[in-house]
C-alpha cells in the first residue's frame, strides 16, 4: 500500500457546473485528507452557499444584507488602519 490514491468529490451546486474537487490521501492517512478537503470546501464558499440556498430570500432581504456586510468590512477596515497608525 505505498502511494496516494486519488479521491474525487464531486459537487453539483450551480445550474449547469460541475465543480470538482481533488483531494489525495498519502498513506492512508484520511483524517488529513478529510481535513485538507474541508478546507478546500471552505475556502470554496460552498458551505456558504448552502446555508444561503437553504431558504429562500427575498431580493430585498438580500440588498439589506448585502448593505450591513458592506458596512461591517468598512467599519472592520478602518479599525485595522486606525491600528497600523496608531491612532
Amino acid at each position: 500500500m505505498g502511494g496516494s490514491v486519488p479521491t474525487t468529490a464531486f459537487l453539483d451546486l450551480r445550474k449547469g457546473d460541475n465543480l470538482t474537487i481533488k483531494v489525495e490521501v498519502r498513506n492512508g492517512n484520511l483524517e488529513q485528507a478529510m481535513r485538507v478537503l474541508k478546507r478546500k470546501v471552505q475556502k470554496e464558499g460552498l458551505v456558504k452557499e448552502i446555508k444561503e440556498r437553504q431558504y429562500y430570500s427575498k431580493p430585498s432581504e438580500i440588498k439589506r444584507e448585502a448593505k450591513k456586510q458592506g458596512i461591517k468590512n468598512t467599519l472592520k477596515r478602518m479599525k485595522k488602519l486606525e491600528r497600523i497608525r496608531g491612532f
